[in-house]
Parts: C-alpha cells; sequence; structure tokens
C-alpha cells in the first residue's frame, strides 16, 4: 500500500513539474525577443541573436549566434526548455528536436501572424491573458493611426529594403504581403508594388519614374540600423533628390532615409511603426517634424 501511495506521488510530481511553464528560453529571432519582453518575460531569457537589440537589456544576454546561423552547440549548452524560433529557419526545428530540445516555431510575415504568435507565445510559456491584452492594445493603437489617416490624401509610397549602397541601382521593395505593406495602408499611404506578387520584389528605376510616387522611404543600405548616422541619412535623401529630381516625393521634400528596427521587425511595435510611418507620409497632419 504505502509503495503503491509513494508511486502515485511520484506521478504526480513528475506531471506537476512537466506542466510548469518553461523558464529558461532561447529566442532565435529579434521579433521573439521583442514578443518575449514585451509579455513581461524577459527574466526567463536565457539567450538571444546578436540581432537582437530591443529592448536594450536583451543585448546583455548570452549570445546563441546570428539570426541566419544560430550556434546549435551553443544553444544546447544554455540547457533550455524552450526555444522560440521561426518556421523559416527550417531545418533547424528538426534539429533541435531531434536533440530533445522542445521548440516553438513561430510565423509572423503579416499583422494576423503576429497576433497569432504573440498568443501562441504567450500560451506557451503560461501567461495566456497577457496575451490576449497586448494583442488588444496593438489592434487599438493600430486603428487609432488609421483614424487619424481617414479622409486624408492617400500618397503613392514606396518602401525600399534593399539597393546598391551609394546608388539608386538593384532596388527591392516592400511588395504584396508583408506586414509592411499593411502598416503603409493603415498611415494613410498606398503602396506602389502592392500587387506585385510577391513579397520583396525587384523594382527598375523605370518602374519609379512611371509610378510617381509622392514618399519615398529608403532602408536600402541601413541593414545595420543602430549604426547609421544623421549624415548617413542626409546623404540618401540628397542621392534621391539629385536621381530623381521631378518626382513628387523628392519635389515636396518626402524622400526619407530610414533607419529603425521596428520597420522591420514584426512584432510587438507594429502599431509604433504605423504612427513613425503615418509622420514621413502626412507630416503636414503629424503636427511635428517627420522622421524625428
Amino acid at each position: 500500500m504505502a509503495a503503491r501511495i509513494l508511486s502515485l506521488v511520484l506521478v504526480w510530481a513528475l506531471t506537476a513539474f512537466a506542466a510548469q511553464p518553461p523558464q529558461r528560453i532561447i529566442s532565435a529571432a529579434p521579433s521573439v525577443t521583442e514578443m518575449l519582453y514585451a509579455l513581461g518575460l524577459g527574466d526567463r531569457v536565457v539567450g538571444v541573436t546578436t540581432f537582437c537589440h530591443n529592448p536594450p537589456e536583451a543585448r546583455e544576454k548570452p549570445k546563441i549566434g546570428d539570426y541566419l546561423r544560430p550556434n546549435v552547440e551553443m544553444i544546447v549548452a544554455m540547457r533550455p526548455d524552450l526555444v522560440v524560433a521561426l518556421a523559416e529557419h527550417g531545418e533547424l526545428i528538426p534539429q533541435l528536436e531531434r536533440l530533445g530540445l522542445k521548440v516553438l516555431p513561430l510565423r509572423h510575415n503579416n499583422l494576423e501572424g503576429v497576433y497569432r504568435s504573440l498568443e501562441e507565445l504567450a500560451e506557451a510559456t503560461g501567461v495566456p491573458e497577457r496575451g490576449t491584452a497586448l494583442v488588444t492594445k496593438i489592434r487599438a493603437d493600430l486603428e487609432a493611426v488609421r483614424a487619424r489617416a481617414r479622409g486624408l490624401e492617400r500618397r503613392k509610397t514606396i518602401f525600399i529594403v534593399g539597393r546598391t549602397p551609394g546608388a539608386i541601382q538593384d532596388l527591392m521593395a516592400v511588395g504584396q504581403g508583408p506586414f509592411l505593406n499593411e502598416l503603409i495602408e493603415a498611415a494613410g499611404g498606398v503602396n506602389l508594388f502592392a500587387e506585385a506578387g510577391q513579397f520583396y520584389p525587384r523594382i527598375p528605376r523605370e518602374e519609379i519614374l512611371a509610378g510617381r510616387p509622392d514618399v519615398i522611404l529608403d532602408m536600402g543600405d541601413m541593414a545595420v540600423t543602430d549604426a547609421v548616422t544623421e549624415e548617413h541619412k542626409r546623404a540618401v535623401a540628397a542621392l534621391w533628390k539629385r536621381e530623381f529630381p521631378d518626382l513628387p516625393a523628392t519635389r515636396a521634400g518626402r524622400a526619407y532615409a530610414v533607419a529603425d528596427d521596428r520597420f522591420v521587425v514584426p512584432g510587438p511595435r507594429v502599431a509604433e511603426a504605423a504612427a513613425l510611418l503615418f509622420r514621413l507620409i502626412h507630416p503636414e497632419a503629424a503636427g511635428t517634424e517627420a522622421g524625428r
């Protein structure tokens, strides 16, 4: 009898332990890191990538390598009870699972994906109510941006995410599908390449001339956003003015160099990114100097 009771107690204890939310979490992407901190789970994060810049305290966490090439040996050595990756990490996910690690793959290229990932991550970490509250707030903040944009001119906008440094060549722009396309629309713009059929299509110079954009947003040679100087930004704006002096965007002074992680990380700061886009697309309605 005593042995049976002891056995039941052990089974209960093991079950209860297994049900405990993860306490040692590794993030394999900047967007995941931002989500974890936004959910109040920063104290559980034991490893991040070298690209994880926000919030600032995440920079102090041990590194697992960069986003494209996470170091599997380092991940295993950190003894995580949960690794949060992106579906795009591909082979990394089954590789970690074969090593006995629990992996949560997320996909959040668009806004609905961001909401879903926040809720899935909150559920997996034992704080579902925080996920619900955060998604509700983001939706409300985005609707506030949309409300400000209603009734204003919907300006034709291009967002450059890649090009040859120092030249308007080999252009790649935001196209159909990614969250930035949705944020441009929310902020009162019309993405010129929203029907391109690709997330990030390559754009000939001729298409920019034909499209005659009202707003040009360029972070094409500024991938390392926290290293971009104001001088660099001024040089990029001047480059567009010199190369395309007769476009509506350059004539109106709405060709901007932008360098901000909020434009490249689909996470809990998407509403902040939309508010910044509104200030760039409609500086006269924003009440403050655009780009500040």
